[in-house]
């Protein structure tokens, strides 16, 4: 859709929108590398665990991949859309996470047709009791770094996530393996590297699994040759005959997010231009937990004007970035900022008091506003009695 119209169309700020189009465009490429390869697809709730983009990933994907029991409960919900059980062949339910409580694994176990534990104690004081119920892996680390920020590395030195490869000595009573090292990659190299490491060490004892959960972390839409992905899961599968599935999360809804803010403020400060927006980086904490500035469409490096768009809450840092424009930001004026798709709504909050952003799902067609958090929300968030 149009950005002018975009803007016109959407009438509250700061506002969240789902591009519908721009996730179909992507599932639609992994739907067809699954009919190339067999792969089989869950879409990692993580990155935005909405219930419109869960609906909208349904008919491409086999299930989603979850991270905690809450995540677990809206997998299967989403799937089953009040029927006693999920439709065919959507009802996988993958489930890694360091933090297993004891009150919580026979639901789990209920929920997930897969559980990867993160650690061999995690597996020695669980695993009996899950697999009379669901489907037994590990998570696994190969010990293979491709990221320079270690705060994305499951790789780096002392990690909680895996089970290093070298401890791993025996596949007793281990249905599969799972596997994630990396992080936004553009090309599967790492994956290559990763799976030569796994046979190296394994060897035929690969062919003693039912499946092989390779992760997620690889933007399918930007990297050119598919081709290596689909030999190397063709292979696997001759080679060993185990399922291989995948988990995407940022990849399918990354560049399909868009927070459209306005200009409450200007005024300049120390020969800047300073611009209050009525959003805030806690709409999108990882540009203050990283210090990233994220991309504006109305940015123009050649533009005459600039400017420091700043969020609307009293945190000093609450600062977007300086951009550059044609013509000057006037008080009422809507920038948009793209690529917000993942990891910025699921963690955004309300500090100040400043409301969450209202939630569209546009297309080509229309755009519609599908969610408002009220006073009331916010309200029993902090109510204790």
């Amino acid at each position: 859709m149009d950005l002018n119209v975009l803007k016109q169309s959407v009438s509250s700020s700061p506002a969240f929108v789902i591009d519908e189009t721009d996730v179909i465009k992507t599932l639609q490429i992994l739907a067809e590398l699954r009919n190339q390869c067999g792969v089989k697809i869950l879409y990692s709730i993580k990155a935005l665990p909405f219930s419109a983009v869960m609906d909208i990933a349904k008919p491409y994907v086999d299930g989603f991949s979850v991270s905690s029991l809450f995540e677990a409960r809206l997998a299967d919900e989403v799937l089953r859309q009040g029927s006693e059980q999920p439709l065919p062949g959507q009802g996988s339910i993958h489930l890694t996470t360091p933090g297993l409580r004891d009150e919580e694994l026979d639901e789990l176990a209920r929920l997930c047709t897969h559980i990867s534990f993160n650690s061999l104690s995690q597996h020695q004081r669980y695993g009996e009791v899950a697999q009379a119920q669901t489907s037994v892996g590990l998570r696994i680390n190969p010990k293979l770094s491709f990221l320079n920020d270690e705060r994305f590395d499951p790789c780096r030195q002392q990690s909680k996530l895996g089970v290093a490869l070298e401890d791993l000595t025996s596949l007793k009573d281990i249905q599969g393996l799972h596997v994630h090292n990396i992080f936004s990659a553009t090309d599967f190299a790492p994956l290559l590297k990763t799976i030569a490491k796994l046979q190296q060490h394994l060897g035929a004892g690969l062919a003693e699994l039912e499946w092989l959960n390779i992760g997620g972390g690889y933007l399918f839409r930007q990297i050119a040759d598919l081709q290596p992905f689909v030999e190397l899961v063709k292979k696997l599968k001759h080679d060993y005959a185990v399922e291989v599935y995948i988990e995407p999360g940022k990849a399918v809804v990354g560049q399909a997010g868009h927070l459209i803010a306005t200009v409450l403020d200007s005024f300049e400060t120390d020969g800047a231009t300073m611009a209050i927006l009525d959003t805030s980086v806690n709409h999108n904490p990882e540009v203050f937990e990283y210090q990233r500035q994220p991309e504006l469409y109305e940015h123009d490096p050649m533009g005459s004007h600039s400017a420091i768009l700043a969020g609307c809450t009293c945190l000093a840092g609450d600062i977007f970035g300086e951009y550059r424009f044609k013509t000057p930001l006037e008080v009422g004026d809507k920038v948009v900022f793209k690529n917000m798709g993942a990891y910025s709504l699921i963690k955004a909050n309300r500090f100040n008091g400043y409301n969450l952003p209202d939630i569209y799902l546009s297309n080509s067609l229309k755009v519609k506003k599908i969610k408002h958090y009220a006073y009331e929300d916010y309200r029993q968030h902090w109510l204790t009695a």
